[in-house]
């Protein structure tokens, strides 16, 4: 009886929040771990038809770099990095985009739909909804510490979102999942981050929250305590006294980035805990670092 009344508690917690969120908008930025372990997978798709369930709209961006890795070392193509960006030539594209687009986004789109969600797979070329164009270059140190230039191929920057697709689909009742994939002027595709792609989507639809589902679980201050929340301001000091570092600086530059574009709250949580996206938001304490304005 004592677990039933527990049970029950939980679920007053959570009252109040959906309340607050029912008919916001969330863009939930699905990543790392959370994509690749079969029962965190469940346990992110569960999530996600909750959140829809209780009348949040969400919209998901995926990721897939383990993925694109393991198809590459398949067809005997290496894979080479430059500032945490991924050289993408015409061959590797054709491989990246039938990876995000297709096994990737529908793996995701079938995981909802099992758990009763209306899930619809997109890249940014159905209505060429994405408009990016040629990162011409990037600056980069070479193995003798000496800093270079070079061509990263077709990786893209976004020029424009445009959230008429989405809006559509999320007033249908649908679930949009999209894969990062960009075009440029000629309807050419390019690879865009998707931490990126996720800040402008949250942006471009006007989100209550932005969620982005790491590897750890979340920002820690200078004594290693996880910070739970933090202003924009507070980010930025952390950045400059280096005590946000390396892989981190990026994730907390997009969030950054969509608070300034509109985003009312950014939140990066831990994906390698089941029900994450749950325990973040419905709860008092939530379980990662939150940002906001």
């Amino acid at each position: 009886m004592q677990n039933l009344i527990e049970k029950a508690s939980v679920l007053h917690e959570a009252l109040p929040y959906i309340r607050r969120f029912h008919g916001r908008t969330f863009v939930v930025k699905y990543g790392g771990h959370a994509m690749i372990d079969a029962e965190l997978k469940m346990s992110f798709a569960k999530d996600i038809c909750l959140l829809r369930y209780v009348g949040i709209q969400v919209v998901v961006v995926h990721g897939g770099g383990p993925q694109i890795n393991t198809a590459l070392e398949k067809m005997g193509v290496g894979s080479t990095f430059v500032a945490g960006l991924r050289i993408t030539d015409e061959a590797t594209m054709d491989v990246v985009e039938m990876v995000l687009g297709g096994q990737v986004n529908q793996e995701i789109v079938g995981l909802i739909c099992h758990q009763g969600g209306r899930a619809v797979g997109l890249s940014g070329k159905d209505d060429a909804f994405i408009r990016a164009r040629k990162l011409e270059s990037v600056r980069a140190k070479d193995k003798s510490g000496d800093e270079r230039v070079v061509d990263p191929g077709r990786v893209g920057e976004i020029r424009h979102i445009n959230p008429e697709i989405l809006d559509h689909l999320v007033r249908s009742g649908f679930i949009p999942v999209v894969a990062p994939v960009g075009v440029d002027e000629e309807d050419r595709s390019l690879n865009v981050n998707a931490d990126t792609v996720a800040g402008k989507i949250a942006e471009a639809v006007k989100a209550e929250k932005l969620i982005l589902l790491t590897d750890v679980d979340g920002v820690r201050s200078a004594d290693g305590k996880l910070v739970r929340s933090l202003t924009a301001a507070d980010a930025e000091r952390l950045i400059e006294a280096a005590v946000i570092t390396e892989g981190m600086i990026p994730k907390v530059r997009c969030g950054l980035d969509a608070l300034g574009g509109g985003v009312k709250k950014v939140h990066m949580i831990d994906g390698r805990l089941r029900h994450a996206v749950l325990l973040e938001i419905f709860t008092d304490q939530g379980i990662g670092t939150e940002i906001t304005r």
